[in-house]
């Protein structure tokens, strides 16, 4: 029998809370990615590897800590790559079993830039005649089709390893109805909005190109929603009734379902892994204040929201369908990391993982196959700011005194120097048994629970990896309690 066709679609700070199969009090309509969980799994304390982009994308793609490389803060504009070639990744992985493999949408771990020299702004002057060196073709992807990054530039799209078009100049702010980030060079008539439904045309494609192969695909959709710029079209401009960061999550779900719909089209639903995910917490600064006083959470129950520590940063929607094998409507309740899916999709298609990948991923098909017990012990995430969290059963360790992320004037939520200044415990411990909230801090009073973490992270650490095997080498020193640096401030919102 042939091997199950595998599809992860990785959504761009999408909450917890911003879908309606998690949050019975959504106020936004999520029906394709609720489809995908009626039709088989939802796991509801799945976390990414971090709080922020490009270590969180990393994770899902290597299965393994972030932290090991790079753990602070993301990968800068025109960054160099922090997933060099010698690291394995799923594509690499499933090639194994003569997967065909297929990259569409915001790659954001560095594309291998051919910088020539400092230019204005600070930014690095880029030759857009010469390929990329270090996306995703050359990281075992067949094809690849999308951006670096939507609201950095280059502001054009990348077809594998070539710039569709010499970005040139200095584009304005007002390249579509929400301001860009970062000025730089563009290709005329660049608009963001194009940016989504030109990425599903192209994954829906490979779909239906490769349907009727005699060997399975691997299509890795990383989607650049409902991420800034809110780059909404039409029909869904105002279609949430709530603001433009609603309408986009409500886009976002369409570009799910003409993916589900392109399976049935081609009759291989029944025999294909669709994953679905969100790389981290919803970001505050898209209207959340709004969002609440309308009655909607992204962040849901959990405290925190995009880059911080507490769970709101990290806890992501998780879905799998895989009509074959997983029970219409499933649950999972129990801890998952999106580093676990390296190891299920290699399980899943027979494929061996050397000692030198996946380190600390687990596979969760035992999950998918009707098992009920936890995968794993202990799971471990960081924020942006590469501040650590880890957690064993119900008591959850954060190696800080305040949000870890950044600084935003919320409620209840102060940032570390803030935190310290309140003369607030240097460390956080919650039983999320008793207080999913995070907001009664137990660390004065369990030292034998923190001594306990503490002695598994830095094992973890030391080793090298956290799963059994051959010990391995981090990439970097790994300072459990880095201090805060402006320098990382530079963020992706």
């Amino acid at each position: 029998m042939k091997l199950p066709n595998i599809i992860f679609i990785l959504a761009d700070d999408l909450g917890y809370g911003d879908v309606s199969c998690f949050n019975p009090r959504s106020r936004i309509a999520t029906p394709n990615i609720d489809r995908i969980a009626a039709g088989g799994m939802r796991f509801t304390d799945a976390h990414a590897v971090s709080a922020i982009c490009s270590p969180s994308r990393y994770g899902v793609l290597t299965g393994r800590y972030c932290w090991r490389t790079m753990q602070k803060g993301i990968v800068g504009v025109y960054g160099d790559t922090i997933l060099p070639p010698s690291r394995m990744t799923i594509a690499n992985l499933l090639k194994q079993k003569n997967y065909s493999t297929g990259c569409f949408g915001k790659w954001h771990l560095g594309m291998g830039w051919n910088k020539t020299a400092a230019g204005p702004g600070g930014l690095p002057e880029v030759d857009f005649t010469k390929p990329v060196t270090a996306g995703p073709t050359t990281n075992g992807f067949d094809v690849y089709f999308g951006v670096d990054v939507p609201n950095w530039p280059p502001y054009c799209f990348i077809d594998g390893t070539d710039t569709v078009g010499v970005p040139s100049g200095i584009a304005p702010f007002g390249l579509s109805n929400e301001e860009i980030s970062v000025k730089g060079p563009y290709v005329q008539g660049w608009r963001l909005e194009d940016i989504l439904p030109t990425i599903t045309e192209r994954a829906c494609a490979f779909i239906e190109d490769r349907a009727n192969d005699d060997d399975p695909f691997f299509l890795y959709f990383p989607l650049t929603s409902p991420h800034t710029p809110l780059a909404v079209n039409e029909p869904w401009r105002g279609k949430s009734g709530l603001n433009l960061y609603a309408d986009f999550v409500m886009e976002t779900d369409a570009m799910v379902g003409r993916v589900l719909e392109t399976l049935d089209k081609m009759g291989i639903a029944q025999n294909t892994v669709v994953a679905f995910a969100s790389d981290n917490g919803c970001a505050y600064g898209i209207g959340v204040p709004h969002l609440e006083s309308k009655g909607h959470f992204p962040s849901y129950i959990y405290r925190g929201y995009k880059s911080d520590i507490w769970d709101g940063g990290h806890r992501i929607p998780f879905v799998i369908r895989w009509p074959d094998v997983i029970g219409p409507g499933s649950v999972f309740p129990h801890p998952a990391s999106l580093a676990d899916f390296f190891a299920t999709a290699a399980q899943i298609a027979g494929c061996e993982i050397p000692d030198s990948a996946g380190e600390d991923s687990i596979s969760f098909l035992p999950v998918l196959q009707g098992g009920a017990d936890p995968i794993r012990d202990v799971i471990v995430s960081h924020s942006m700011y590469g501040k650590f969290t880890i957690r064993k059963g119900p008591w959850k360790l954060i190696l800080c005194a305040g949000s870890g992320g950044f600084r935003i004037d919320c409620p209840n939520h102060p940032s570390d120097a803030e935190a310290r200044d309140m003369g607030l415990p240097p460390y956080q411990l919650y039983n999320l048994d008793d207080d999913i909230n995070e907001a009664y801090n137990r660390f004065g009073d369990k030292p034998e629970v923190v001594g306990e973490l503490l002695g598994i992270l830095r094992d973890y650490v030391s080793r090298g990896r956290s799963t059994p095997g051959t010990n391995q080498k981090n990439d970097i020193e790994i300072i459990l309690d880095p201090e805060e640096d402006s320098a990382v401030l530079l963020d992706d919102l």
